[in-house]
């Protein structure tokens, strides 16, 4: 009888561990609260939070509470009260200094919050293994929701809460998602469905699912949204409109998210029958004036205004004589009374400037460094081309030390495979965060640019082109949610490296199995750089096809621009291929400074992955491989396709540990993947092999 008993509970244990794990969609992105696995953390986690209060009766300290009763049950496994008043034994404590000073807490005095702003948090937690108590404080609301959601990433990702003394402020000021939404629902560039905003329903309807988007935006720390496309409509100042945007802001105000509208330049003509949008007509400076003030008396914490302009056709103030300064000069007068700022985009690359686009945006805007008015920022693409697989960073980093630059990334994946490719773009911005520009000296990175600290600019920003949509994922492909969520971490600490966030991203996203989050951090820290070799290897860029964006067409040579064709970027003919950028060529290497510039003059001392981007190469030249150029370019396309190949065996390796319904999204998505970059490799290998003729 025994020996049949334990056969039947041996049958038993070993059909549950290969029943599958319960499917899931997507939707609850890294906030997906999940019983914690190891005994010994759980003990101590329900030890240190056998209850929960929440000091305050603001909109957002019920939010708080709203969050720690979804997330501790779920996470303890255990029924956790969460109470507005501080309570008898308390375990965990949330409030701002001065209510824990209210309620009798007393912290230790280098705990103080005078160095925290209005952003930063501490968390700290005394006691020993029978009774721990864990304290989260900051000056104010938001930020101690900051610091709540910091503390929940910490039991998600079952870290050891014993002896804690968290201490963080944000090294950026303005931490933005820029969507890129028109007004009738559809996304320029985005690849996950249509807008989350739903302008229709507004004012009277808001979707619910927006709370969800503020939820996930607050517990990264993004304090910025704006809310319509850089290429503007003037309809989105409309009094109608701006009640839709206010109802928006009155939502995402509690999570400390204000929002940002892109600014048509022209609106002064198209809304109010202005015969000019001259920044220096009075008239015109004061619409924008009239036109903050009907802003701001329905949205009193409304951001500013981003604008593009004198670019891909959109209006600006070259217009009329004027200078981007002006344009934006007059715009931050207008909301300068109101607290607001104007982010000028320096995405123009104007043929008649020069002829090499890498050089426009800096002869342009150099010489008015000094001359933006104190609430203005220029907003900055990471390289001076257009968000490419990879790129030098942007010369103008560095180049204006009296104007505040504003950062600006690219989320959504316009020119890395859109929403079919694994492509975790952590460590391309970090690439860009690290190069050093030699501004003040060697250690001056575009970090400290970015940051403020080079120059001693007290307002920063960074600005993440969004990849949000109405997929029930929200981002089309489930690793897509990882680059919002990296975004978020790098506008927050810059520091963090590419391992450690996407780490977090794992053990909240999938598993805190150790096999799960080794092969899949594996994917993901390769996965850049297997896009960068499958599409354009060796400093190439923009061989994607026209307009869309998507798959190879190297032979494209009748865009409406030079600029606009492959053939304009790699050049390729019978001596070789690649952009001469050097002092031989364009002259470009000559607007970074010193070692940079002398080191990417030489190709024998330019990094190989900038050779193709600074340099017209011979196609027999010996690389640091000791192979060809032509050879180490087919072998560069080869390990594009070779590394999809490795990421859907180890993808495979785990398909028992995770749920269903994404593991066959991700599958379906890296079959796509694979046959797309097959057909790069076959596509450029082949049209470029018609120029190689003997190699030497």
């Amino acid at each position: 009888m025994n020996k049949i008993l334990f056969a039947f509970i041996f049958f038993f244990l070993m059909t549950a561990a290969c029943l599958p794990v319960r499917s899931e969609d997507g939707y609850e992105l890294w906030l997906r609260y999940r019983k914690v696995e190891n005994a010994s953390r759980l003990s101590q986690y329900r030890t240190a939070i056998p209850n929960a209060s929440v000091l305050g009766k603001s909109t957002t300290a019920e939010l708080i509470r709203s969050e720690l009763r979804r997330a501790l049950p779920a996470i303890l496994d255990a029924t956790v009260p969460v109470s507005s008043d501080r309570t008898e034994g308390d375990g965990l404590l949330i409030g701002t200094f001065q209510t824990l000073r209210t309620g009798g807490v007393r912290l230790p005095r280098e705990f103080d919050g005078k160095d925290l702003g209005d952003e930063g948090f501490i968390i700290l937690s005394a006691g020993g293994e029978k009774h721990l108590r864990i304290v989260v404080a900051a000056n104010t609301d938001v930020a101690a929701l900051y610091g709540a959601f910091h503390l929940l990433r910490l039991l998600q990702t079952r870290q050891d809460i014993a002896g804690l003394r968290v201490k963080t402020v944000p090294r950026i000021r303005l931490r933005l998602l820029n969507h890129w939404d028109n007004l009738d629902g559809s996304i320029e560039r985005g690849y996950a469905g249509r807008s989350l905003w739903k302008w229709k329903d507004l004012p009277e309807k808001t979707d619910p699912r927006v709370v969800d988007y503020a939820r996930a935006c607050a517990s990264i720390g993004i304090n910025g949204t704006v809310l319509n496309n850089v290429n503007a409509s003037a309809e989105s100042l409309t009094p109608d409109h701006l009640k839709k945007t206010a109802a928006l802001a009155d939502l995402f105000r509690p999570y400390g998210i204000r929002v940002f509208l892109s600014a048509r330049f022209s609106a002064p003509v198209q809304l109010g029958g202005a015969k000019t949008s001259d920044p220096r007509d009075p008239a015109v400076a004061a619409w924008w004036k009239k036109k903050a003030d009907e802003i701001y008396g329905l949205i009193p914490d409304f951001g500013g205004f981003v604008v593009k302009a004198n670019s891909e056709g959109q209006p600006g103030p070259q217009e009329f004589g004027a200078t981007h300064a002006d344009g934006a000069n007059m715009l931050a007068d207008a909301l300068a009374p109101h607290g607001g700022t104007v982010m000028w985009r320096a995405f123009v690359y104007d043929a008649g400037i020069d002829a090499d686009r890498a050089k426009c945006a800096f002869k342009e805007f150099t010489a008015l460094d000094g001359r933006f008015r104190p609430n203005t920022l220029v907003q900055v693409k990471n390289g001076p081309i257009d968000f490419q697989p990879r790129e030098p960073f942007h010369p103008l980093f560095g180049a204006m030390p009296k104007t505040p630059l504003m950062l600006e990334l690219q989320i959504t994946q316009e020119y890395l495979g859109q929403s079919v490719y694994l492509a975790y773009l952590a460590p391309m911005w970090k690439e860009t965060f690290e190069s050093d520009t030699y501004a003040n000296g060697p250690g001056t990175p575009v970090a400290s640019i970015v940051d403020g600290s080079a120059d001693g600019h007290a307002l920063s920003g960074i600005a993440g082109v969004a990849n949000t949509g109405s997929d029930r994922n929200w981002c089309g492909h489930p690793f897509g949610q990882a680059n919002w969520y990296a975004f978020g971490r790098l506008a927050w600490d810059h520091r963090l490296s590419a391992g450690t966030i996407a780490g977090e991203w794992i053990r909240s996203t999938w598993s805190n199995d150790a096999a799960v989050v080794d092969s899949i951090r594996s994917m993901m820290l390769g996965s850049w750089e297997a896009c960068v070799n499958a599409m354009t290897p060796l400093g190439l860029c923009h061989l994607m096809k026209e307009g869309i964006h998507y798959g190879p067409e190297p032979g494209l040579d009748t865009a409406p621009r030079p600029d606009w064709n492959s053939t304009y970027y790699h050049r390729a003919d019978s001596l070789g291929i690649g952009f001469e950028r050097g002092v031989s060529g364009s002259g470009a290497v000559n607007l970074y400074r010193g070692p940079l510039r002398t080191q990417w003059n030489d190709p024998e001392t330019c990094p190989e992955k900038f050779l193709l981007f600074f340099h017209h190469v011979p196609w027999g030249r010996r690389m640091v491989s000791g192979r060809t150029l032509w050879d180490e370019l087919q072998a560069r396309y080869d390990s594009g396709v070779e590394s999809v190949v490795g990421m859907r065996r180890k993808w495979r390796s785990i398909q028992n540990a995770v749920d269903p319904e994404r593991y066959r999204m991700v599958e379906e998505k890296l079959e796509a993947q694979e046959e797309n970059v097959r057909l790069w490799r076959d596509a450029c290998v082949g049209y470029f092999a018609k120029y190689v003729k003997n190699i030497r």
